[in-house]
């Protein structure tokens, strides 16, 4: 993008310089020339005065006092009715000649060298040429910064949408001061709600669909059971086979679920929850200490789970941003396997959710400090995105639990374990 805009605007500045430089030239040339032509007209008309003055006064042309008129090298050359008079030696072809009539019949021809003239052009012509690169060369300086304030915001949006296209919902307060593209921001910070809520209420959806028909097929397998115990061959056999296709549907239903939370996570990769946990949490130890309260780290070595580094970071800071608004004593961090599941919890030691807010904490506008109640929806969206769940475990002391599938032995291979931070 940079090179394209630095390409764009050096291509004007050439289109410019050529433009200008072009006419500018010629015009500082024929300058040059006319004032030339100029000086040497101006002293032959003073020299065929002279002459004029000596003829009409009855004297014999004599040139010793047109000698001042002259210039250094040059070549005068009078032709009159009494003959042709020359003051200086002859000149070679490459000269500059002004020939000027006398009243009494006859011209005065002065010729001078040209290389001074053409020195003279030659300068300019530099000096022109001069211009012209200083103006290229600031003009590419102006380009180039130019290029790159307009390419970093570029970057950032196209980056941005990229986020947001890859299921990261995070919205970003950056502007950059130019207004279409602060506009697009704004679109993409607006798309980046509607997703999220379309993700959650999707959510909601396949969850409580899920639910009820895993109640209705739980009830007919238990209708089904009791009539296969039924005494009439032919009742208890049909009934085994209705309960075979309710446990074959059930087993699809399981299938359809799993193939759409897989979906949901296909840029989801297996985590070494240690060491990215372990940076999380000392990104927000500091605010933590600011406020005296302290940040405790529980996570075994080697606890991998499926899930985007970036929705998961973005996660487990909006509950840690949670615990630190609103909780009270020290935050304690934790993770472990249960059941083929990797649950992350975040805790601290507040006086915890009200009971008011408690079915509703995951819900958009619903805050009980005063803030803008977006931050656990967009963290269950995320976590939602790659797979997972996102839960209030116990509202007193208000303990959030992230729930990560577990990585498959295929995808393990590769995976590195970050060793840069120390838990403390």
């Amino acid at each position: 993008m940079r090179s394209r805009i630095l390409r764009a605007i050096l291509v004007a500045v050439a289109v410019t310089g050529i433009v200008l430089g072009l006419p500018l030239g010629y015009t500082a040339l024929r300058l040059v020339d006319d004032s030339a032509h100029g000086d040497l007209a101006s002293r032959a008309q003073r020299i065929a005065a002279l002459i004029d003055d000596q003829i009409a006064g009855g004297s014999a042309i004599d040139l010793r006092p047109a000698e001042v008129g002259v210039p250094v090298g040059g070549h005068l050359v009078v032709t009159s009715p009494d003959g042709v008079r020359e003051l200086g030696e002859a000149l070679d072809e490459d000269a500059l000649s002004v020939e000027v009539p006398i009243a009494q019949q006859g011209t005065v021809r002065l010729e001078v060298s040209a290389r001074p003239m053409r020195t003279d052009q030659y300068r300019m012509a530099a000096l022109v040429v001069l211009l012209l690169v200083l103006s290229v060369g600031t003009g590419t300086v102006v380009a180039t910064v130019t290029a790159r304030k307009l390419a970093r915001p570029l970057r950032h949006v196209a980056s941005r949408a990229a986020r947001l296209g890859a299921g990261d919902f995070r919205g970003d307060p950056r502007r950059h001061d130019i207004e279409e593209l602060d506009r697009l921001a704004e679109a993409l910070d607006r798309s980046a709600v509607a997703l999220a809520q379309l993700v959650q209420r999707e959510r909601e959806l396949v969850g409580d669909v899920s639910h009820q028909l895993r109640s209705r097929l739980t009830a007919l397998q238990l209708r089904l059971e009791a009539l296969a115990e039924h005494p009439e061959p032919e009742t208890a056999g049909e009934a085994r086979a209705a309960l075979e296709q309710a446990e074959r549907l059930t087993e699809v239903l399981n299938e359809l679920l799993a193939a759409a939370r897989a979906a949901r996570a296909i840029d989801a990769e297996p985590l070494d929850l240690h060491g990215e946990l372990t940076a999380i949490a000392e990104e927000w130890r500091e605010q933590l200490k600011r406020e005296g309260r302290g940040l405790r780290v529980r996570v075994p070595e080697g606890l991998l789970a499926r899930a985007t580094p970036a929705r998961l970071r973005e996660a487990i800071g909006v509950l840690l941003d949670n615990a630190l608004r609103h909780g009270e004593g020290q935050v304690q961090l934790t993770a472990r396997s249960d059941d083929g599941t990797v649950v992350v919890e975040v805790a601290d030691g507040g006086s915890g959710v009200p009971d008011e807010l408690a079915g509703h904490i995951f819900e958009r506008g619903v805050s009980g400090g005063g803030s803008l109640g977006v931050g656990l929806a967009l963290a269950r969206a995320l976590v939602d995105a790659d797979g997972g769940r996102l839960e209030l475990s116990t509202a007193r002391p208000a303990t959030f639990a992230v729930f990560l599938p577990v990585p498959k032995a295929e995808d393990v291979v590769g995976v590195t374990w970050r060793t840069d931070v120390t838990p403390r």
